[in-house]
């Protein structure tokens, strides 16, 4: 899964009403966002698949 992708199903991915769009929540240092827009590493170190059911289960 490429880096773009992956994105769509992190949980720090997430919708911002006020610019209408989807966007990261990780605030990136200054190093982390040169590589993040350089593509200089193969996936997101701050990946954390966004289950939508993980509450639901800690709950049960």
């Amino acid at each position: 899964m490429d880096r773009k992708m992956s994105c769509e199903y992190c949980i720090h991915y997430d919708y911002n009403e006020e610019f209408e769009c989807y966007e990261c929540e990780i605030n990136l240092d200054e190093d982390e966002m040169i590589r993040f827009l350089s593509n200089s590493y193969q996936s997101c170190p701050h990946f954390k698949f966004g289950d939508d059911y993980s509450v639901v289960r800690k709950q049960m």
